[in-house]
């Protein structure tokens, strides 16, 4: 069974904003694979069913950014999964507007809700996907800039990404990471080719 944690904040102020990505493809995979996400438990909303064949749980932390550790470790704890088990999804500052990456394991890279889990779990030996929001240009002001919505312009972008990162975790439940790195890591911001997923919501 695969857990995959998208990051965000709660709450219908935070719905559109940057930070919340993670959000938006667990609301994408929920809809594409008909898995509700709507129980309640260990400081998350979430819910479990089947994509490609393989059971999985998809997880909204709900405790704010900062404190996603907390989720993820309760849930760990429910099942005794491990670390092989999770895929944590983000957005990342240092990349630009829709660009994915996939990483076995690695640091925050500054990211709280990453820093979080791996602060909570005592290890960074999991999977992870970045979705580019762009830099604020100053990282005084980084927090007012995560917690913006996307502009106009960058809507579509953004919603593109979203169904980019969905696709991705598909591929790594199915071939695996380094399959999903070799795919997704060199390709284009915006790549023309259609998405895997179909008639997913990425916003």
């Amino acid at each position: 069974m695969k857990v995959i944690v998208g990051l965000g904040n709660p709450g219908r102020k935070y719905s559109k904003t940057r930070h919340n990505l993670g959000f938006m493809v667990i609301d994408n995979l929920s809809s594409a694979y008909g898995i509700k996400v709507n129980r309640k438990g260990f400081d998350a909303i979430w819910g479990e069913g089947m994509i490609e064949r393989e059971k999985v749980i998809l997880v909204k932390p709900q405790t704010f950014m900062n404190l996603s550790g907390r989720a993820v470790k309760g849930i760990f704890k429910s099942r005794n999964f491990e670390t092989s088990d999770l895929l944590v999804i983000s957005d990342d500052m240092d990349l630009g507007i829709g660009r994915i990456r996939v990483r076995q394991r690695g640091g925050s890279a500054g990211h709280k809700g990453v820093k979080s889990i791996i602060d909570a779990l005592g290890t960074d030996n999991f999977a992870r996907i970045r979705i580019g929001i762009g830099k604020s240009g100053d990282r005084e002001v980084a927090e007012e800039y995560v917690l913006s919505p996307f502009s106009k312009s960058e809507s579509p972008i953004a919603k593109e990404a979203v169904q980019t990162a969905a696709e991705a975790s598909v591929i790594i439940i199915k071939d695996g990471v380094a399959e999903a790195m070799n795919k997704y890591n060199a390709r284009n911001p915006n790549p023309p080719s259609p998405p895997l997923i179909k008639g997913g919501k990425g916003d």
